[in-house]
């Protein structure tokens, strides 16, 4: 009777759109996203790094963990890891600008130098397929709920963690986490 419950439970889940199956064999590396210059940004290219993936705005409160994502780019870059920002407007609007904005500001204002997506939907139903993929193997509690929520992938492309926007970077909880992904 448990198996049963346990199996209809899940058939609701599927059919209700809660949850999805996923291939298992899937990876990061096996999804594109729209880059900030126009073309696609196929995370393949980065296939044998640690991916940190997070969803960012120019006019948040979390705004200045742009700082902190740069610094973790620039001391973890040449070890295998790189960090990706998908600018989203999903939360309070606080990503109005255009591509060409947002490259600007975040270069004149934080010196960003690591990846930057095209501005993206990173929740719910329109979100883009990575998202969606990434939220189903972080679990209910694992989805963005607002700007700065971070994901990170091992070498393998694997989904390892997510941190919330009130994670900052340089926290011992990610920079542990990015240390373990890499060996280290």
């Amino acid at each position: 009777m448990r198996k049963f419950v346990s199996s209809l439970v899940t058939a609701l889940f599927i059919l209700t759109g809660v949850y999805t199956v996923q291939a298992t064999d899937q990876s990061v590396f096996d999804f594109t996203l729209p880059g900030l210059d126009g073309k696609p940004l196929p995370l393949e290219q980065f296939r044998g790094r640690a991916v940190l993936l997070v969803n960012t705005a120019s006019e948040c409160g979390y705004t200045p963990q742009y700082d902190g994502l740069e610094k973790l780019w620039e001391q973890y870059k040449a070890r295998g890891l790189v960090v990706i920002g998908v600018p989203s407007n999903d939360f309070g609007g606080q990503e109005p600008g255009k591509s060409e904005e947002i490259a600007q500001f975040c270069r004149k204002n934080f010196g960003v130098t690591f990846p930057l997506a095209d501005k993206s939907v990173v929740s719910g139903a329109e979100a883009i397929p990575v998202y969606k993929w990434a939220a189903n193997h972080a679990g209910f509690m694992g989805k963005p709920r607002w700007n700065f929520h971070k994901y990170l992938f091992d070498k393998q492309g694997k989904f390892v963690e997510w941190f919330a926007s009130t994670t900052e970077p340089d926290s011992t909880k990610i920079t542990n986490a990015v240390a373990t992904v890499l060996g280290e």
